[in-house]
């Protein structure tokens, strides 16, 4: 049984735009799991159901075996994190971090000892007596996942919380937040729409699309092997090939030979692979080749990308920087069948 669970959820706003379409997601207990998708998929909508921000028209969302769908956000005992840090400016970081425990009302010596260990774990026990603004933006992230881990919650839920980072600042604090789940055990719920952010922190990811979760699997497997067209697209997959299942394996509409070892479906379906993983055919390959004409090339540094222009459509194609193709010339490219992935 799952620890975290939404079951059939729907969400429509204004009783016209329906969010969420009968959304199904279960987390278990300790993974860190990421909603990822474009802006208005409906990934904070969810993270918004689950923290109590908003009741759904329809469906349960339980918390280790407790339908906790109408129960209020501040009956809930979740850790929030928002985009803003939304630190008190007038508190010292100490105080920041103790504030959900003092309205508990917690004994003092116990809110020191829970604040000292949290600051610790955050590496975060030299700032105690500072105050926000003499911080950085790392270190006042770090202040706001402290305060939200301290009062020790069943659901850590992170809303974009990096977007407001640089760069630089982004990359250690994702590991910072990877190092400190998994040091705590916590069960965590991440929004992000960036997929590198997504794919280095999480255990599942789930790509959200129009209110719907298109594929919910490991980073892995997502990357390598998407399963429908937008997935593929939304992680990077550039070029697409309409096959028609033919005896054992595939043909194009010119009549190409394809096979393909990463999936099977019947009928019309469609092809995808990555410009890195297509090659210049050798001479005798008959199957799994395009033929077409260079277009516009690309230098990218260590490689040039080509727009190749063939009978099944344009394509992308990156070749190493020592191996050029003039615009204009003829060119046989080899797609091959374990890096041609079918997708619904």
């Amino acid at each position: 049984m799952a620890y975290m669970s939404l079951k059939d959820i729907d969400v429509c706003y204004d009783k016209k735009k329906q969010v969420l379409k009968g959304l199904d997601l279960e987390v278990q207990e300790g993974e860190l799991v990421s909603l990822l998708g474009p802006s208005g998929c409906g990934k904070t909508t969810t993270l918004r159901v689950v923290a109590g921000f908003i009741e759904p028209q329809n469906g349960v969302f339980s918390l280790d075996g407790e339908d906790l769908t109408k129960v209020p956000v501040h009956k809930r005992n979740f850790g929030i994190v928002f985009q803003s840090y939304a630190l008190f400016p007038h508190l010292s970081v100490y105080d920041n971090v103790a504030f959900g425990l003092k309205m508990r009302k917690m004994q003092k010596a116990e809110i020191d000892q829970k604040v000292k260990r949290i600051l610790e774990v955050c590496d975060l026990t030299e700032f105690g007596g500072r105050f926000p603004q003499q911080m950085s933006g790392g270190q006042r992230q770090r202040v706001a996942l402290a305060r939200a881990l301290v009062i020790e919650p069943k659901l850590l839920l992170l809303d974009e919380p990096l977007s407001n980072l640089d760069a630089k600042l982004r990359i250690n604090m994702r590991m910072e937040i990877k190092r400190i789940q998994k040091q705590l055990g916590i069960t965590t719920l991440f929004v992000t729409h960036d997929q590198e952010e997504c794919f280095s922190i999480s255990d599942k990811v789930a790509v959200m699309n129009q209110g719907v979760i298109e594929q919910f699997d490991t980073p892995e497997n997502i990357y390598q092997k998407p399963e429908t067209e937008f997935v593929a697209r939304f992680i990077g997959f550039e070029n697409f090939l309409s096959l028609r299942k033919d005896g054992h394996g595939y043909k194009t509409e010119s009549g190409a030979a394809f096979a393909v070892d990463t999936g099977n479906r019947e009928g019309v379906c469609m092809g995808t692979i990555r410009p890195e993983d297509i090659r210049v055919a050798e001479e005798g390959q008959t199957q799994n080749i395009l033929e077409g004409t260079v277009g516009v090339r690309t230098f990218l540094g260590k490689s040039y990308q080509y727009e190749v222009l063939t009978d099944a459509g344009k394509f992308l194609v990156n070749r190493p920087a020592e191996e050029t193709y003039e615009e204009g010339s003829r060119i046989r490219l080899y797609l091959p069948e374990q890096k041609l992935i079918l997708v619904s």
